[in-house]
């Protein structure tokens, strides 16, 4: 494709372009790369200063640079076409979608698939080798639903909705349109729920629901329980990374991202737009406000306001956390001090 190609196909959130000084050097772009390993005939991008030393060492053909003058004439320097945008990381993603599609099938339900009658199936669904389509279970418009998936009784399964391969969907589950599951998801399995007495656990049988709104994506081999009543319910446009466990109950509100190891016991309720990095922990019914953001390993034993920035475990308000991190690679340094005292006294 020709760099010229890729500039007119990219549309509005292109500010400027090396082909308004030069519409002769219309290289032919082959492939992405990353910045480090991009070789001639690639394309790439600098999100921003920070990475700014890359132009001058990069093989790439063509960089998608951020609105900076002098990286845009160190690109130039170097004979190296260039697209400036406010956002680099956001037209890159959209640049690989010109060279790139995800694998879609094309409409069919294979022999070996086993389909309750009572199932409704929508127009153009393709359903793998050894699908399990349970009783009641509705399937929309075009949904992909890949090998070995079940589908317990009285699931719902949204329009363009995809099933990766061996994952499972537990009885009345409901998810919506335009929402990926990866492979090994489990989706509405029992909550754990159990009542101490004095012979041992007695268990609650979960009778609720889990609910996922439109455009929801869940990670390989995440799982999300279903409560003894009421719903677990994640929002429109969250995304979920892999291995991530969500307890019974738990309300997530809409685009939210959830990194990998991350996990909540039951009751949990997350506004909206909220970030929670990698391994994050939160106990049962723990409330976090609008905007708030997690880091990695954090955990989160108490309410995090709407917009805050919490670290450590306990979670603690970010800042503070800055702080205790230089006592704490202090320390040594502070006992030393701490035991000289302790021999003045002494004397």
């Amino acid at each position: 494709m020709k760099f010229s190609e890729i500039v007119s196909q990219l549309g509005d959130i292109v500010t400027d372009h090396s082909l308004n000084a030069n519409q002769n050097h219309d290289p032919d772009i082959t492939a992405l790369a990353a910045i480090d390993e991009a070789t001639a005939g690639n394309l790439s991008y600098v999100e921003g200063p920070k990475f700014g030393s890359w132009v001058g060492k990069t093989n790439a053909s063509a960089l998608i640079l951020p609105q900076d003058k002098t990286l845009q004439t160190q690109a130039q320097e170097r004979n190296i076409v260039w697209i400036a945008t406010k956002e680099p990381r956001l037209l890159f993603a959209k640049a690989i979608a010109l060279y790139y599609q995800p694998y879609r099938p094309s409409p069919e339900i294979h022999p070996t698939a086993v389909i309750h009658p009572t199932a409704e199936i929508g127009s153009d669904v393709y359903i793998g080798p050894h699908v399990v389509i349970q009783p009641r279970v509705k399937v929309g418009n075009g949904a992909i639903i890949h090998p070995n998936v079940v589908i317990y009784p009285d699931v719902t399964i949204g329009d363009r909705t995809t099933l990766h391969a061996n994952c499972t969907i537990h009885e009345r589950s409901q998810i919506g349109a335009d929402c990926v599951i990866h492979s090994g998801v489990v989706i509405g399995a029992e909550g754990f729920g159990y009542v101490p007495t004095r012979t041992g656990w007695v268990k609650m049988e979960q009778s609720g629901y889990t609910v996922l709104e439109d455009r929801v994506e869940v990670g390989s081999n995440s799982a999300i329980d279903r409560p003894a009543v009421g719903e677990t319910r994640i929002g429109r446009d969250t995304i979920i990374d892999n291995l991530v466990q969500i307890g019974h109950g738990c309300k997530i509100g809409f685009g939210c991202a959830i990194a990998g190891q991350s996990g909540m016991a039951g009751g949990v309720k997350i506004g909206n737009r909220v970030i929670l990095a990698g391994q994050t922990g939160i106990v049962n019914q723990v409330k976090i406000g609008d905007g708030a953001i997690a880091s990695a390993q954090a955990g989160i034993h108490n309410d995090v306001a709407p917009g805050e920035i919490v670290s450590g475990t306990p979670a603690i308000p970010h800042k503070l956390y800055l702080k205790v991190c230089a006592i704490y690679n202090r320390l040594p340094e502070i006992y030393k001090l701490v035991k000289q005292f302790q021999r003045q006294e002494q004397k």
